[in-house]
């Protein structure tokens, strides 16, 4: 998410002192080391690249860098670092409803109808700080998590620029009672078929959910809401479900097939259960 501000800051003539972003981590069988997207797109522009945040704050002495920007971070920036140089961040929801680590995907599991992009000035707090600007976002009803961040993300990006060439607008207090966007487990996209077809809607459509079915686990990536108010974990060979029908399905060990692929491969003739 922070790639596209990181090349629209660039591209619209910003001087960019450094890029701060994690270290390289292993993947693969190979266990090859692989940059972060930021990284990557910070090397393909040419722009120096450290990773920590007191590394970040000496070259910004050095330099004179006027400003911090912070896109998806992840970690809280301590108080002498933002002692040492402003900064500012673009947060993905309408403060102060949904501070924290998830705030898309919170949002969205939370049937919100609407969220936004909040540029504030960074405090040590956990988004707490005041807002210079915000643009709100409405959540359509069939939006998918990637839909919905890649919305955000483009709405940010020109909230973020058009706000730096503008000068920023004094900051506003957040008013309002906080909620708090915890990061996900797996629990949080564990499919309850005791709970509304609607709730497990949201679910899937975040990307990630999941069920069992005769043993092993289920990935269920797309399905039709029938019923939003129904429940019920008894699954048809047609693929009706508690209020849904399944369409696209991945099962344990294998890749991403439609529900009738499944059934004619697992040779199922009658109704059966899952989250078993």
């Amino acid at each position: 998410m922070a790639v596209p501000p990181l090349t629209a800051l660039v591209e619209s003539g910003f001087e960019v002192v450094c890029v701060v972003t994690r270290v390289d981590k292993r993947r693969g069988r190979g266990g090859e080391l692989s940059p972060s997207p930021v990284k990557a797109e910070a090397q393909r522009l040419g722009l120096s690249v450290v990773h920590t945040v007191d590394e970040a704050i000496a070259l910004a002495a050095e330099h004179g860098a006027d400003l911090g920007v912070v896109v998806a971070f992840g970690q809280l920036i301590k108080p002498y670092a933002l002692a040492a140089l402003p900064m500012v961040n673009l947060h993905f929801s309408l403060l102060p409803r949904w501070r924290g680590a998830a705030p898309v995907e919170r949002a969205l599991l939370a049937g919100d109808d609407r969220t936004g992009v909040c540029l504030m000035q960074l405090e040590a707090g956990l988004d707490t700080g005041p807002v210079h600007a915000v643009e709100v976002v409405d959540i359509a009803p069939t939006a998918t998590g990637a839909a919905l961040r890649g919305e955000l993300v483009r709405v940010g990006t020109d909230l973020l620029v058009r706000e730096l060439r503008a000068g920023l607008a004094p900051a506003v207090p957040q008013t309002g009672e906080p909620t708090y966007a915890a990061k996900l487990g797996a629990d949080d996209l564990l499919l309850d078929w005791s709970a509304p077809a609607a709730t497990r809607d949201r679910q899937i459509r975040l990307g990630g959910a999941w069920t069992t079915w005769r043993g092993r686990r289920l990935k269920v990536h797309e399905a039709d809401v029938v019923d939003a108010g129904g429940t019920g974990s008894t699954v048809e060979p047609d693929g009706l479900v508690g209020g849904l029908r399944l369409v696209r399905v991945q099962p344990d060990g294998k890749a991403v097939m439609s529900w009738r692929d499944v059934v004619n491969g697992a040779r199922m003739t009658g109704a059966e259960e899952l989250g078993t």
